[in-house]
């Protein structure tokens, strides 16, 4: 998918409590407050108070939904609008935050976690840490307990596990006690660095992962390899006195190459990149797929719409008016996606090496798949003229866009024609070549009809409209950066994602309406805490957000239009941005806020999305489609399964943009000492983050290098002012920079502003007068290092 939902795109267990910790007074007093004679009023029945709420929240994490709370407490009628009351109060005192459907404590983990065990306890137990960790404190331990019932994976030191967690009885022990569920993959002893070479003669591997240590490479074990070479190497021997020695196993190439920059993120981020020899076997084995199970839909005139440079084509697409006389204007839509699930079954070890990775992750150069080039670019690849196993829905939609019906259906199709974008906008724009003339009317003319028919429909939905424009790097032959460009939003993509948007609901609704398990797609509404925050920034531009209901995509889209065409417009749609929550999977329903839907899941790319061959599966269990649907030991795995590929997902989203960094900071190497043009797309306490308007690269700006007065910060506002002058920076701002250093293997690039500051607007000075008096009045000072300290490289901002 494209634009927003790829944008917003920039697990628990479920419900499973029986009720049974209730509250001894309250299971007595409140058997019902439906209001007959029998049962006491509200005002004298048994209530819990906030204490109690918060106890049961942080001792039964699993089933802390609302509705649990409830039936835990014997609550009903009017009681349940208490229930709701005392939650927002909660709420909005900070003491409790909403995770998909259920409430936790703030610096809590959640029922089901990643963690990497990092010792043993004075009784030999083990103890584990959180993986991901975002709260306020240090990350809190977990004491992992095993009885001899557990049939669970044995484990040690330095293992990774996805462990079930429960609130400690003993909280001097650790706060927490887990179950491991599962043992994560550990990566092998491979060390990625620069071969370099000493005046002695010796050789050395410098990582680039700077926690490790160096190793001695002999003159032997060099494989080829030439100082400044990028290498793998593998540790063979450890000495007592001295480095260790090592031998290296792969030569990437020279360190100057782009090659060798995105295989430090490979490297860096742990991202499987070879298949194992089974894997590529079952792969290279593979028969094509016959008609057992499916429908014969090979006269049907379907098209694929892709980038020019694609080289799998996983979704196709068909559209025709409505023959149905009380469908006057409506439209069929059909929808074929590629059939993964035919050839990655489960238990597999393609399946096994599909789940390890989550996902496709796409570089400037190269791409490291989700699944061996045999099945994603050959045998699952919706090539045109050639017959292909796919899974297709058919959705009816009336003139309004709106869907009035939809089904499911596993099929053999033959697409007519592979397209791209630029081609299939051409065409409909009237600039026909061979191949679009000959599918312009049975195809591309009525799938445009029946997207101005969705498109009503999606402008009454209002999902959020962020207008971020997304910048790609152009490569040279030699795998350099040629220049940075901002494709064309065109209808041609907006169709297709529209069309993958109404085929995800579908796949949504069919598997609830058949009680079939699934792995939805979530997108929470922003937390209070960042609703807050966005408040206070928009009071300095004399915008309002308002409180109390939640909030819908509609009110950010009302702002946004308020600014369309200002100043601030490119300013304000980074900060909603940075509002949003993040997008994962999850079997807990809770809705997609930023699409503003009830229901979605991913359907529409099994290729390169473990989620969507998951969904897949689960549709072919649900409607009866083959022998191949999810099974009953998939149910069980959901929640991990959930967990494991949303953070496959963030894994893959950070190495893609930290080796764009990479690229640009190498192409920029030689450039230290030009001025650029810039914005500032990022205001901390230790500087400012500016984004080259050339090139989009991201640097930063030591706040002790900004001036000679000590520079106050403003969260709220996003800004820098000086304490004497009150001038500053903000969030937005265009200026004009020079690049003080690079560092291409890191990614890192500094420079010092060149642009005076400015006196910022009436409602931003007050915040910094605030922040001023309050640190003269002896409070926490906020700000940048102390003048006279050295100027320091840093990596951008995880925004």
């Amino acid at each position: 998918m494209t634009g927003l939902a790829r944008r917003i795109d920039p697990s628990s267990d479920r419900n499973s409590g029986s009720g049974k910790q209730k509250n001894q007074k309250g299971a007595k007093n409140n058997k019902s407050f439906s209001g007959k004679s029998k049962v006491k009023p509200l005002s004298e029945a048994y209530l819990p108070t906030k204490e109690d709420i918060l106890t049961f929240i942080t001792e039964n994490p699993d089933r802390a939904a609302k509705r649990d709370i409830a039936k835990a407490f014997n609550l009903k009628g009017d009681a349940r609008i208490y229930l709701k009351d005392i939650l927002r109060e909660l709420a909005d005192d900070g003491q409790v935050e909403k995770r998909a459907k259920k409430l936790s404590r703030p610096n809590t983990l959640p029922p089901i976690a990643a963690l990497t065990i990092t010792g043993r306890d004075s009784d030999g137990g083990l103890i584990a840490r959180p993986i991901e960790w975002n709260g306020e404190t240090a990350a809190p331990l977990v004491l992992l307990r095993r009885t001899h019932k557990d049939k669970g994976p044995t484990v040690g030191v330095g293992d990774q596990v996805l462990a079930k967690i429960f609130a400690s009885s003993d909280k001097s022990a650790a706060p927490y006690t887990g179950r491991v569920i599962k043992k994560l993959e550990k990566r092998d002893n491979a060390v990625l660095g620069v071969l370099r070479q000493l005046q002695s003669g010796e050789y050395r591997l410098e990582p680039v992962n700077r926690k490790q240590n160096e190793i001695s490479i002999d003159a032997q074990h060099l494989n080829g390899a030439e100082p400044g070479d990028l290498v793998e190497a593998i540790p063979h021997q450890k000495s007592r006195f001295g480095l260790p020695q090592g031998k290296i196993e792969q030569v990437i190439g020279s360190i100057g190459s782009e090659k060798a920059l995105s295989m430090i993120a490979i490297h860096e981020y742990e991202i499987p990149h070879i298949f194992p020899e089974r894997a590529i076997e079952q792969a290279e084995n593979a028969k094509p797929a016959t008609m057992a199970h499916r429908e014969d839909w090979r006269s049907l005139p379907l098209v694929t719409i892709d980038p020019a440079d694609a080289k799998d084509y996983d979704d196709a697409v068909f559209a025709e008016p409505d023959t149905d006389p009380a469908n006057e204007g409506g439209f069929v839509i059909v929808v074929a996606i590629a059939d993964v699930s035919h050839y990655v079954q489960h238990g597999s070890s393609l399946d096994h090496e599909a789940l390890k990775r989550g996902n496709s992750v796409y570089f400037p150069d190269r791409v490291v798949p989700m699944l061996p080039e045999r099945i994603s670019n050959d045998l699952c690849s919706l090539r045109e003229g050639v017959d292909r196993p796919a899974m297709a829905v058919r959705i009816i939609i009336g003139a309004d866009g709106r869907k009035r019906s939809h089904s499911f259906h596993r099929i053999m199709m033959r697409s007519i024609a592979r397209l791209a974008y630029q081609q299939a906008q051409a065409a409909i724009d009237g600039a026909l070549d061979e191949k679009t003339e000959r599918v312009i009317d049975i195809s591309l003319k009525p799938l445009w009809k029946a997207y101005a028919a969705l498109k009503k429909a999606r402008d009454k939905r209002e999902p959020l409209e962020l207008d971020l424009p997304e910048k790609k790097l152009i490569l040279d032959d030699q795998g350099q950066v040629l220049k940075v460009i901002v494709p064309d939003r065109l209808d041609a993509h907006k169709l297709i994602e529209e069309f993958m948007i109404q085929a995800n609901v579908a796949a949504a609704e069919t598997l609830e309406a058949k009680n079939q398990p699934l792995i939805y797609r979530i997108h929470d509404l922003p937390s209070l805490t960042k609703q807050e925050s966005l408040r206070d920034f928009l009071k300095t531009l004399e915008i309002s957000l308002a409180r109390g209901a939640e909030l819908r995509p509609s009110q950010f889209n009302g702002i946004l239009s308020r600014i369309r065409g200002t100043d601030h417009e490119e300013l304000v749609n980074q900060v909603v941005l940075r509002s949003q929550s993040q997008a994962e999977y999850n079997t807990d329903n809770i809705g997609h806020f930023g699409l503003n839907l009830r229901h979605y899941a991913h359907f529409t790319s099994p290729i390169r999305r473990y989620a969507d061959l998951i969904v897949h599966r689960a549709l072919i269990r649900a409607l009866n489609l083959g022998p191949d649907g999810l099974s009953n030991d998939e149910i069980g795995e959901l929640s991990a399964i959930a967990l494991s590929i949303s953070q496959t997902e963030r894994r893959a989203m950070l190495a893609e943009r930290e080796t764009t960094d990479r690229l640009i900071a190498h192409h920029l190497a030689e450039q230290v000492g030009n001025e650029f043009q810039a914005r500032v797309q990022g205001v901390t306490k230790a500087g400012l983050f500016v984004t080259l308007a050339t090139y989009g690269a991201d640097g930063f700006i030591p706040i002790s290098t900004l001036g000679r007065e000590y520079y106050h910060y403003d969260e709220a506002g996003h800004s820098v002012a000086g304490e004497r002058s009150g001038k500053g920076y903000r969030l937005g701002d265009s200026v004009e920079v020079r690049l003080v250093e690079a560092q291409p293997v890191a990614g890192a690039l500094r420079f010092e502003m060149l642009t005076e500051p400015r006196l910022l607007p009436a409602s931003l000075q007050s915040h910094h007068k605030a922040t001023k008096f309050s640190r003269k009045a002896g409070k926490s000072r906020t700000g940048g290092p102390a003048r006279g300290k050295p100027a320091h490289i840093s990596r951008k901002s995880k925004r």
